[in-house]
């Protein structure tokens, strides 16, 4: 273990990889080398997921774990939205934990590490507080995965679902300058990056604390006219309502951003949105994906849904059903109510028992299963692009536009193709979330 070491642990979103590698810039910068393994780091940063129980359970177990095998003189600091949230209980809960970090002072992290290998006590309100001013202290804002990059156009929310603990968490959002990520656009492509994946707890919102008008539609005409050679752009968690008319001009009209969109609707049913405070207009919901689907016929649409929102009801819940299966997303995720202290919904309770929950989440995800295998089988004997990410044993695995990193599918290819490639693949088969094929010719 030498002095001036650190490995770092990321839980949770892409959004928390791009904060961990943001702070592993700062401590590169600053002289600090990372390291492979905790046991060879002085000093061990868990940037931690709270946004739910089971995130927080998950990110609690870590810390408890990696506090237990901490050796003599060893610093563990835990960063991210679990300390941001709780920060009077994290140190309480696990004493192995020598300081913490909030996820609006991720830039601090350098003036912490060498406050604390100097023996030094950080304060723990300079450190959680929220910054005066957007301060990224020059860390970059992406996080590379293989010929992938996510890239942070914005950080917080402004919305007010009354689920959500990300306002509580990261603070009303806060767009970038549009020529800090242009500069890391271009960064990115230099690099020999395939896909720019554009992230923010709400992209749809970039540019309007700016003062701008349509600003995620602007910040892709200007990223597609100074980086024409990156093959995909790729938008995730367009918040419903703020899909705009220009929005979907942009994506219709550049080939480079891929014909898919994520919109995270959260139910169906008018009532239950309200009840989240959530955008309840069904109808524009309907008339924008029309709008899309005729703008850009191949286009592949992701959404995800909370299940057991207190006091729904099975009249409710059928309401979702049959929207999902009028609409027939390509791809869905859908999640349990959890109940969250703190937030607008604390007051409602949590009323759905949780052996209700389970038994829709199945329905649910049953009836998904059949539309997803439904849309792949259409994809058998047409060719696609897939971006290939992995190879090994006589087969290669990749993803094509269709297909968002982590979240979504695979494309299977019975061969042996380099990896960070983008090939021309003849689908074959098809399965409820992934498909397979063979490389083809152009």
């Amino acid at each position: 273990m030498k002095h001036k070491t650190f490995h770092i642990i990321s839980l949770g979103c892409a959004k928390n990889t791009v904060d961990a590698d943001s702070m592993a810039t700062l401590l590169n910068r600053a002289g600090y080398q990372l390291v492979t393994t905790p046991k060879q780091a002085h000093i061990i940063i868990v940037n931690t997921c709270g946004f739910i129980n089971t995130a927080k359970d998950e990110s609690y177990s870590a810390l408890d774990k990696l506090a237990s095998r901490k050796k003599p003189g060893q610093i563990l600091i835990a960063a991210g939205c679990l300390t941001q949230r709780y920060d009077g209980e994290v140190k309480q809960k696990i004493s192995g934990v020598d300081a913490v970090i909030g996820t609006r002072r991720w830039m601090s992290i350098v003036e912490l590490a060498d406050s604390l290998c100097a023996d030094k006590t950080p304060v723990s309100d300079v450190i959680i507080s929220e910054p005066a001013a957007l301060d990224e202290r020059g860390a970059q804002r992406f996080s590379i995965q293989g010929a992938s990059a996510y890239l942070k156009i914005a950080d917080g929310c402004s919305r007010a679902c009354a689920f959500c603990a990300i306002p509580i968490i990261k603070g009303p959002s806060v767009s970038r300058p549009m020529e800090s990520i242009i500069a890391e656009a271009k960064q990115l492509r230099e690099l020999g990056i395939r896909e720019i994946v554009l992230i923010a707890q709400n992209s749809t919102d970039y540019g309007h604390d700016l003062g701008m008008r349509n600003g995620l539609a602007h910040l892709l005409t200007e990223m597609t006219k100074v980086i024409p050679d990156v093959d995909w752009l790729r938008i995730m968690y367009a918040y419903p309502g703020f899909v705009t008319d220009e929005l979907i001009q942009v994506m219709a009209t550049n080939k480079q951003i891929v014909p898919y969109l994520d919109m995270p609707l959260q139910h169906a049913h008018p009532d239950v949105l309200r009840r989240m405070h959530r955008p309840a207009n069904i109808d524009w919901v309907y008339q924008t994906l029309d709008k899309m689907r005729k703008s850009m016929p191949n286009l592949a649409l992701r959404s995800t849904f909370i299940i057991g929102y207190p006091n729904e009801s099975e009249d409710e819940f059928k309401t979702l059903l049959d929207f999902i299966d009028e609409i027939r997303f390509d791809k869905l995720g859908a999640f349990k109510f959890s109940f969250e202290a703190g937030t607008p919904s604390e007051a409602l309770g949590d009323t759905v028992s949780a052996e209700i929950k389970e038994e829709r989440l199945k329905r649910l995800m049953e009836a998904q299963q059949k539309i997803s295998f439904a849309r792949n089988k259409t994809f058998i004997g047409k060719q696609l692009d897939v971006l290939v990410e992995g190879a090994g044993d006589g087969i290669s695995v990749g993803r094509s536009y269709r297909d968002a990193p982590e979240v979504d599918g695979l494309v299977l290819i019975k061969s042996i193709v380099p990896v960070g490639d983008i090939i021309p693949v003849r689908i074959t088969e098809a399965m409820a979330y992934d498909m397979s094929g063979v490389a083809d010719k152009r």
